[in-house]
């Protein structure tokens, strides 16, 4: 228990803290849910009220809350050493776990770079790419441009924000952001490549335009950036089955490095380890950071291919090296939670475990489709977005001011589910652990505040 009532702590909350993604005249004015701990799928507040929680610690948690064997790792590992460095020295913990991830990675994927979140992970996968490009010689020092897609999140530094396709997010700050080469996102009724509605013609057209693009702008682009199978915090868009196939094949043609941002996707999110796997693709960079330990602590990986990595072998004088650095740079106490979560992964078979929940989601949102103000359910693996509208016919959406999406969410927290919408989507997105008793529990809740919401 807290040394402090509920009271208080919302309080020194209100006072001190500036929370992400919030407006705060609007949090200083309602009394905050104060979390304390958490057991399995359930997170519970100072009065120990419980919440299922439909987002997992947002998109971070796979095992559930305080899951006895990453506990006694990250215990076991306080006892030993707390941090060092990876600045002249090796550690024990990052490099067992660098092994590990090689292993399980798409094939070809066998350096490993260790940062902190999901922003510095894609950061440090745009550099790498565009100083590889130098390293090659004269002929493709022109190569510094950056291919990204629309409706794209890849984080909020500069350089991640850079490479992002949400206005919402990004306006604001392109004073200060590098000029990229957008491409269109094939999610049909709304695509901008001229696409009918029908996701066949979107997914030619949108593929279509890349190619031009590329085609184009190949002498001068050093790297293409992509959220593989889903663009997540853009409304949870599924990309048609093929789309990352075809993208690593037009890299390849034309001679441009695939970045897979893998932050929100990648361990066991969509069924397989890492979303790549489901279209057989290796990009030439992946991203990591959310799941890779399981939401314990703050941990990223830029993954890279030999040939890659080799561009930046030379002689000291030659100035080749990667210069870039995090203090906490595989901290052995994060690595020791990652390495504790792969062994779950293991253990508790949870990958063959997800077929039948995937199957279970999938027909508890389709259910929804019949709500008059759903316009689209979404899904792929474990990951699924029910899109509000105000007219189905049109698909017009609710107004951003009207907050439907953060209603509905505010609805469930009254039923005892913890979501947090993406504007007028209601993200589904739980801990992989969940059992189909609590995504049964999870899904009714979710239906029932949409029908409250909504008065349907």
């Amino acid at each position: 228990m807290s040394e402090y009532d509920t009271q208080t702590l919302r309080e020194f909350d209100q006072k001190y803290v500036w929370h992400p993604f919030t407006q705060m005249k609007e949090w200083e004015a309602d009394a905050p849910i104060v979390i304390e701990r958490g057991e399995g799928s359930y997170l519970i507040d100072t009065d120990g009220n419980r919440y299922l929680d439909g987002v997992a610690a947002i998109w971070t948690n796979v095992h559930g809350h305080c899951r006895r064997e990453i506990n006694a790792a990250v215990k076991a590992q306080i006892d030993k050493l707390e941090h060092s460095t990876l600045l002249g020295l090796a550690s024990d913990k990052s490099a067992i776990l660098a092994k590990r991830l090689v292993e399980v990675a798409p094939p070809g994927l066998c350096k490993v770079f260790y940062s902190d979140n999901g922003s510095t992970a894609v950061e440090i996968g745009i550099k790498m790419a565009f100083q590889y490009q130098r390293h090659r010689g004269e002929k493709f020092a022109a190569k510094t441009k950056f291919i990204t897609f629309r409706n794209a999140y890849h984080g909020d530094t500069i350089g991640a924000v850079s490479v992002g396709g949400i206005d919402i997010f990004h306006a604001v700050f392109r004073p200060l952001l590098f000029p990229t080469i957008q491409a269109p996102s094939p999610y049909c009724y709304r695509c901008e490549c001229g696409g009918t509605g029908d996701s066949e013609t979107c997914h030619r057209n949108c593929l279509r335009e890349l190619e031009t693009l590329m085609e184009e702008h190949a002498g001068v682009t050093a790297g293409l950036i992509i959220e593989p199978l889903v663009q997540a915090a853009g409304g949870m868009i599924v990309q048609p089955h093929g789309f990352v196939r075809k993208v690593r094949e037009l890299c390849t043609r034309y001679d441009i490095l695939m970045i897979a941002d893998e932050v929100a996707v990648g361990f066991g999110r969509t069924g397989t380890m890492f979303a790549c796997e489901k279209e057989n693709v290796t990009p030439d960079i992946m991203a990591l950071s959310k799941g890779i330990t399981a939401g314990y602590l703050p941990l990223a990986v830029t993954m890279t291919t030999r040939e890659l990595y080799d561009a930046f072998l030379g002689e000291y004088a030659e100035l080749k090296t990667f210069f870039h650095g995090h203090t906490f740079t595989g901290n052995p106490i994060a690595c020791a939670a990652a390495l504790a979560s792969l062994d779950l992964f293991e253990t508790d078979l949870l990958l063959e475990s997800l077929t039948p929940k995937i199957d279970f989601l999938a027909q508890r949102l389709q259910s929804m489709t019949v709500l008059e103000c759903v316009g689209e359910v979404r899904q792929r693996g474990m990951i699924g977005g029910i899109e509000l509208v105000r007219d189905k016919g049109t698909r017009q959406p609710f107004a951003w001011q009207d907050r439907v999406g953060v209603k509905v969410c505010l609805e469930a927290r009254k039923r005892g589910i913890f979501l947090r919408p993406l504007g007028n989507v209601i993200v589904v997105f739980p801990p992989l652990s969940v059992s189909i008793g609590e995504l049964e529990i999870l899904m009714d809740g979710i239906e029932a505040s949409i029908r409250e919401v909504t008065q349907q």
